[in-house]
């Protein structure tokens, strides 16, 4: 039985036929949002939904026999536990005002499409891998806006109260700024009162926008280099390990047919 796990769970097409559940119960859920669509089909999407987490249930269990008794081999690894999760909480009896739950709980059936492609895998690794760095980018980000809106207060609240009126607002302001929605407006409704106020407006976009911007992708990059690195001496050790598991299992094949023809030549 365990052998028979193994091959199914090694084979590529047991691989794409789990993608395939995943985009075709994301395609359900979609569908549950039509209100002619769930009149006129909805037992046939519930019924659709019954399948689709029987055969969720059935890649657990035989994800989980083909490592058996090795147990941490399943549950160790984080994507292994974000699936199983989704396919315990598919089996809790939302009911009522709890269906609402239920519905959600389908939707994140679709999440599962990070751990079954690995691409994806490595993109999100990469993004969890970052935030560490990506705090002291926002540490930095934090101080300039923080710079920028005294700065701000002081030279245009007596000018233009709603916009820098108080700490708060000029922040607004200022992130207002940083997404390139409308500052053209800001900076000329600002130079009616400080002619010079383009040099505020200009520095603050160049490095709070374009700068900074460059400084995340500088460390998602890293990051990403970081990740690649990683996973690829993780599938070193792997491909070691399965190779030596692979060894022993002939290694114990010979050595019952040794025991096997001592056994004979005794008989005899």
């Amino acid at each position: 039985m365990q052998s028979f796990a193994r091959r199914i769970v090694s084979d590529t097409r047991f691989e794409r036929t789990i993608i395939a559940l995943i985009v075709f119960n994301g395609l359900l859920v979609g569908l549950e949002t039509s209100y002619t669509v769930v009149e006129r089909f909805g037992t046939v999407i519930a019924w659709a939904h019954h399948l689709v987490l029987a055969a969720f249930i059935a890649e657990a269990a035989l994800k989980i026999t083909a490592v058996a008794p090795h147990w941490r081999r399943y549950f160790g690894d984080g994507w292994n536990l974000f699936d199983f999760s989704i396919v315990v909480l598919s089996l809790m009896p939302f009911t009522g005002e709890l269906s609402m739950l239920a519905r959600l709980v389908r939707l994140l059936r679709v999440l599962r499409l990070l751990s079954a492609l690995p691409k994806l895998r490595l993109v999100v690794a990469t993004l969890v891998h970052a935030l560490p760095g990506m705090g002291h980018v926002v540490l930095l980000v934090m101080l300039l806006f923080y710079v920028y809106a005294v700065a701000g207060w002081h030279l245009f609240h007596g000018h233009d109260a709603e916009r820098w009126g108080t700490l708060g607002d000029a922040l607004l302001t200022l992130f207002q700024v940083a997404t390139l929605e409308g500052w053209a407006e800001v900076m000329r409704d600002a130079m009616q009162v400080q002619p010079f106020a383009w040099v505020y407006f200009i520095s603050f976009v160049v490095i709070g926008t374009f700068v900074m911007i460059n400084l995340f992708v500088a460390v998602v990059i890293n990051s990403l280099e970081e990740t690649k690195a990683s996973a690829r001496s993780d599938t070193g050790e792997a491909e070691g390990r399965a190779a030596l598991e692979e060894d022993l299992r002939v290694a114990r094949e010979a050595l019952a047919r040794i025991e096997a023809q001592l056994e004979r030549a005794r008989a005899r």
